[in-house]
């Protein structure tokens, strides 16, 4: 008797547990001393990291000066004196540069301008935690991702163990996702990621698993074994998607059938480590920064050039 096996179950297969020890280490070189703030000025603990249209980066931080603009030699650019936020989390820049910032304990997305002007949120009266089935509201939410079409992503977070969908305009679309060990169930939806071809990467942190779905919320795949994804980012032009790992404090990469291809981290304090890797950003060069909950800043990895 012979089996058939479709693409489509293959890609549901869990994938098998990756030795590390035999992972290539990335080529990304630290730039030392990198993020050069004003005299006095300090990052608290650095929870959101992302990379504008013009290779501006922006980190969100817990500190007195909450969003803070380097370009990408790290000279600082600017910081935004009044940020409404109770406890910063995520941050991702759309395609038009406006600023988007994830309010985990304020259970609020916020868009804003690039000056710093705010122009749409989404949360409850108070700022009062929605549950499971709220369009506009959260529990704990933690990131943002974009689609080319302009729809956003929503992890939505600590609590509600959901993904939510909205197009360009905030309109809701749907959401998919709840508490639990199943195939399109989380537990700690930490972050999300986009690709070029619309697939939904979703940080499955405590459940320590990746899961893919299309960009309706279908459940595709999954990844599993390779750690326990705290950030996610896709890289469009290698078509790979870079994962930080907040307990093992290490980055990886992996190709889109879920294969990790290289990696590098070691817990921490000097630079060139990590304490609690938190997020991960991307510019057009492909240097990746990465920001630490626990060490209070952001480095940057410099790729190879061609």
């Amino acid at each position: 008797m012979t089996f058939r096996v479709t693409a489509a179950l293959l890609l549901a297969l869990p994938l098998a547990a990756v030795d590390f020890s035999k992972v290539p280490k990335l080529p990304h070189k630290l730039v030392p001393d990198w993020a050069q703030l004003p005299a006095g000025w300090n990052f608290g603990e650095a929870s959101g990291v992302a990379v504008d249209r013009t290779d501006n980066v922006w980190v969100f931080n817990r500190g007195a000066h909450p969003v803070v603009r380097l370009d990408k030699d790290g000279r600082f650019v600017s910081a935004w004196n009044e940020v409404p936020v109770t406890a910063s989390h995520g941050i991702r820049a759309d395609r038009e540069n406006n600023i988007w910032l994830v309010d985990v304990k304020g259970h609020a997305l916020m868009k804003f301008s690039p000056f710093g002007r705010l122009q749409l949120v989404m949360t409850n009266a108070g700022r009062q935690p929605g549950d499971n089935n709220t369009p506009y509201a959260f529990n704990q939410p933690t990131g943002v991702s974009f689609a080319a079409n302009g729809d956003l992503y929503v992890s939505d977070g600590y609590v509600n163990s959901r993904v939510v969908q909205y197009n360009a305009k905030g309109e809701y679309i749907r959401h998919w996702g709840r508490k639990g060990t199943g195939d399109g169930e989380f537990d700690l939806v930490h972050d999300v990621a986009v690709d070029k071809q619309g697939r939904v990467y979703v940080a499955d942190r405590t459940n320590g698993r990746i899961q893919v779905f299309d960009a309706a919320g279908k459940f595709l795949a999954k990844w599993t074994d390779i750690g326990n994804p705290w950030g996610l980012i896709y890289a469009e032009k290698e078509n790979a998607i870079y994962m930080c790992d907040g307990q093992q404090n290490r980055v990886v990469k992996f190709n889109l059938d879920g294969q990790v291809v290289g990696a590098f981290g070691e817990f921490g304090k000097a630079q060139g480590k990590f304490d609690f890797a938190h997020n991960i950003a991307i510019d057009s060069e492909g240097s990746l920064y990465v920001v630490e909950i626990k060490n209070w800043r952001v480095q940057k990895f410099a790729a190879p050039k061609p």
